[in-house]
């Protein structure tokens, strides 16, 4: 396996292809470029094939978040998600803050993770005049 911390390499193209496997939808490759050039990508190849991606967000001082963190189902517990964990523990710029789902909220506490602030989302309302 292949660790990378900062991928530039990254690209829209292969993070959709890689994306679909995990969460299917109908994603617009400049809008996901423009998104990834906004994160710390840290990834994991196998055989030069994206199977897990970790994205972090962060302003560099006060706050950042883990977007997301992706593995492939046929990756899934074999550390590769616990390894990503650890790049990002020791390559953000800041304190990270992120929700779970709780079904993998035991992942997140066995990989040393606190329970913190409780999540909230504010769903897009499009105004029509």
């Amino acid at each position: 396996m292949e660790y990378k911390i900062n991928d530039k390499e990254l690209n829209a193209s292969i993070f959709i292809s890689f994306v679909n496997h995990i969460w299917a939808g109908n994603y617009d490759i400049d809008k996901t470029q423009s998104a990834l050039s906004k994160t710390l990508n840290i990834t994991a190849y196998d055989n030069k094939t994206l199977v897990a991606c970790l994205r972090i967000l962060s302003d560099g001082y006060f706050f950042g978040t883990i977007t997301e963190l992706l593995v492939l189902p046929k990756y899934q517990n074999q550390g590769i998600g616990t390894k990503l964990l650890q790049l990002a523990k020791y390559n953000t710029p800041t304190m990270l803050y992120f929700g779970a789902k709780p079904e993998v909220e035991e992942f997140y506490e066995k990989n040393g993770c606190q329970k913190s602030l409780q999540s909230y989302a504010i769903t897009i309302q499009k105004v029509y005049s």
